[in-house]
Formats: structure tokens, C-alpha cells, sequence
């Protein structure tokens, strides 16, 4: 049995990054880029208005009235040109006209005979004008590697014209729930028998990150579970087991394992829930074998194989967040403790059901409040690590 650090580094030093692929910018949200990008024009792609009103020489205006030569709007292929001593009526986002090189709003003018009076005391030249190349220059580099691409940088990237993006390709996961007692929800419950939630909450995780894993439920035979892992290993770059990863009469997970060559790291942590948690590799697929209990299940996820799949995302693995816990819980030292909770963004406290069949408890929390092995008291106002989901 290993301690949870020596968990976490073994781990992290079978994190792998996924293949890069290019991808339609509109499919991209949540996405990791893969590689840099640079933009290949200009932005303002030319010197353009930026509110309704109209455009003048400023040198040669001298504060005398305007004639009103023309008008140019967004979107107009050739601006008038703008001779000393003229104006052009210009609307947003329009190119300012040859010779212009100020702005002046609407409202601070007026029109009489087709002459424009200027009534903005406080306009200086190149005023209300966006220049060219302002926001971005050809070439410049726009965004870096690993960056995440949100609503915001998607529509940056868009407004740059780049409409494929290069990044991380998402894993193919596969799930095997094992156990004679599970039962699909909707179907009736013979004696002895529970609904089955794991492959539920493991599906729904990974899908909240992007990835849509196969499930495959399986009972407690040791053939259909070695045939069910062996087709698993050969399509799959990540493997989730839950169930059957002790040592009982019915656990045949491991030995399914063993039989198909899958090289063990570490079999058992020391660590509450989920001590049985057993990590692997197959060539390039990695398999995680988690407890049957369904909160064991999910603290599993979140502590081991979320962050596996965030490098491989091209993320952080084990991104820091401390809170200040609220309230007081003892706890036996010796085992780290994992332990639902609710965080407002700076405190943290327990929820209610902290037993590892219960579900109750994890439905209402947000995160996890990790406690080290040596930890016998976590008080009032202590600082705590924690895991949001």
C-alpha cells in the first residue's frame, strides 16, 4: 500500500498529451490548442470609424464650416476621398475616406445648406478613428499553446479569420462497470439486487470535460471480464474499471489484468475512500481500476483520473485550490481522507453523508476537501486543500 503522493507521481509520470488534430473553429469551445497561432492580417484591417458622424481633414479644418462632399457606410468597397476643406458623412465601422484623419460624432455637429459646423470643443486630430492594425499586426502572435479556447477567444480567432484551429485530440474512453448485484435504472430490482449509478456519474464527468465514453457492464465472471477488458485495451486510450478490484471471492478484475499483461504501478493507497484503487498501463492505454462503492468511484475520478485526462487535454493535472474550512472534524491519521464539500468560492465545509455508498452526500457538494494521512484535526479557519468539480 502506497501513500497518496506516491499515487499522484506515479501518475504523473505516465501523463501523455493527446495527438493534435485541427478542428472547425464553431466545434472548438473547451477545446486545449495544441500550438501557437499568429495572425495572418491586420486588425482594424484599416483605418475605420468609430461611431456615426463625419469625417474631415483636422489640419485643414481651422474651425470654419465643411462641405459635405459625400457619405461612406460600413461595408462600402471605396471611400470617398476627403479634400481639404470637406467632410464626408461616415457611420460606424465604415473606412475613414483618403485624406481624413478625424471623426466627429453626430451629435456635436450641425448641418445647415449642406455646410457641417464642428461644435466639439474638445476633438483632437485622429479622433473617434480606430487605426489600422491597432488590435493586431500581421504576424503577431495571437495565442499560445495549451491556451483554452472560450466563447471569448473563440470569437477573437474568428474576427482574425482563422477558421480551423490546431488542437489536443480527445481520448477514447471506455468504461466496465463489474457485478452480479447491478441492475440498469427503470428495470425492476429482484432481491439482493441495486440500480447501477457508477457508470451514471463517470459518464457524466467525463462528458462535462468534452470526452463521451462507452459503457459496458459486465457481471462477475472472470471469462467475459477478461474478454470485455481485452476488446477495451485494444481501442481505448484510457480504461475505467469499477468493481471487483479487491480481494474477494468475486474480484476478477485483477486477475484479468494480469492475464492480459497489463503492467500494474501500484494496487492499494493509502488513502479513505477507495483504498483498493488500483493504476496500470497497457502499451499506450492507461487503466484505472476503481472500488465498486459509488462515492469511492467518483473521489477516484476526481483526485486520479481527472486530472490524467486534463494534461492529456493539454491542461494543468493537479491545479492548487486551498479554502478556509468551516467548522471542526477529527479523523484517524494514518489514511489521507477525502471527504465531500461545499465551497463558496473561499470557504469550504462539510456535507452530510460521508460514507463511501453514499451518494446522497455528493449529489449537494462541489468539491472534494482533501485531509493528509498525518492530519488528526482540521479546525475552524484552517487552510485545506480542495478539489472543486
Amino acid at each position: 500500500m502506497i501513500p497518496v503522493s506516491a499515487a499522484k507521481q506515479h501518475i504523473q509520470e505516465q501523463l501523455q498529451r493527446g495527438a493534435v488534430e485541427w478542428i472547425p473553429l464553431e466545434e472548438a469551445l473547451d477545446r486545449v490548442l495544441a500550438e501557437s497561432l499568429s495572425s495572418a492580417v491586420q486588425v482594424p484591417h484599416f483605418d475605420n470609424s468609430a461611431m456615426d458622424g463625419y469625417a474631415f481633414h483636422f489640419d485643414s479644418w481651422k474651425g470654419q464650416p465643411l462641405q459635405i462632399v459625400g457619405e461612406v457606410a460600413a461595408g462600402d468597397a471605396a471611400a470617398e476621398l476627403c479634400a481639404p476643406g470637406t467632410a464626408v458623412r461616415i457611420f460606424t465601422g465604415a473606412k475613414v475616406p483618403n485624406g481624413a484623419d478625424t471623426v466627429v460624432m453626430q451629435e456635436k455637429t450641425r448641418v445647415e445648406g449642406g455646410l457641417l459646423f464642428v461644435e466639439d470643443a474638445l476633438l483632437k486630430q485622429g479622433g473617434n478613428v480606430r487605426l489600422a492594425g491597432s488590435q493586431t499586426r500581421v504576424g503577431q502572435k495571437v495565442a499560445d499553446a495549451c491556451t483554452p479556447l472560450t466563447a471569448p477567444m473563440i470569437g477573437f480567432l474568428a474576427s482574425l479569420g482563422i477558421a480551423s484551429v490546431p488542437v489536443f485530440a480527445q481520448p477514447k474512453v471506455a468504461i466496465i462497470v463489474t457485478g452480479n448485484e447491478i441492475v440498469p435504472p427503470g428495470q425492476p430490482l429482484l432481491d439482493g439486487q441495486v440500480y447501477e449509478c457508477n457508470s451514471f456519474s463517470l459518464r457524466a464527468a467525463f462528458q462535462k470535460m468534452g470526452v463521451f465514453p462507452t459503457v459496458q457492464r459486465c457481471e462477475d465472471n472472470p471469462d467475459a471480464i477478461a474478454k470485455a477488458i481485452g476488446e477495451a485495451l485494444a481501442v481505448c486510450d484510457l480504461l475505467i474499471l469499477t468493481g471487483g478490484v479487491s480481494v474477494g471471492d468475486y474480484d476478477f478484475v485483477i486477475p484479468a489484468l494480469q492475464q492480459l499483461q497489463v503492467q500494474q504501478v501500484f494496487h492499494k493507497v493509502k488513502q479513505k475512500p477507495a483504498k483498493p484503487l488500483y493504476f496500470g498501463v497497457h502499451n499506450q492505454t492507461i487503466v484505472f481500476g476503481l472500488p465498486g462503492n459509488p462515492a469511492s468511484v467518483l473521489t477516484s475520478y476526481y483526485v486520479y483520473v481527472a486530472p490524467w485526462l486534463r494534461h492529456y487535454q493539454g491542461g494543468e493535472a493537479w491545479p492548487v485550490h486551498t479554502a478556509q474550512f468551516v467548522g471542526s472534524h477529527a479523523s484517524k491519521p494514518g489514511l489521507t481522507r477525502f471527504l465531500k464539500g461545499n465551497w463558496d468560492g473561499q470557504k469550504v465545509q462539510l456535507t452530510e453523508g460521508q460514507e463511501s455508498y453514499r451518494m446522497d452526500g455528493f449529489a449537494v457538494s462541489n468539491c472534494i476537501i482533501e485531509l493528509p494521512e498525518d492530519c488528526a484535526e482540521v479546525s475552524d479557519s484552517d487552510r485545506v486543500n480542495i478539489i472543486p468539480f
